[in-house]
């Protein structure tokens, strides 16, 4: 037997807070500058290897 349901109240939508642009874009602009040096480190020592191990 089915049963009946009522329908429920939901409560109000909540908004999120708008996203801290500023903050963002600091994080971001950090990463790039950590991925940057990190590439030119590998890329350093890649040469310095290349030069130690020729013959």
């Amino acid at each position: 037997m089915a049963t009946k349901h009522r329908p429920e109240h939901h409560a109000e939508l909540q908004l999120e807070s708008p996203m801290d642009y500023a903050q963002h874009e600091a994080t971001y602009s950090a990463f790039l500058t950590g991925a940057k040096w990190t590439v030119i480190g590998l890329a350093a020592t890649l040469v310095i290897l290349y030069f130690l191990i020729q013959p």
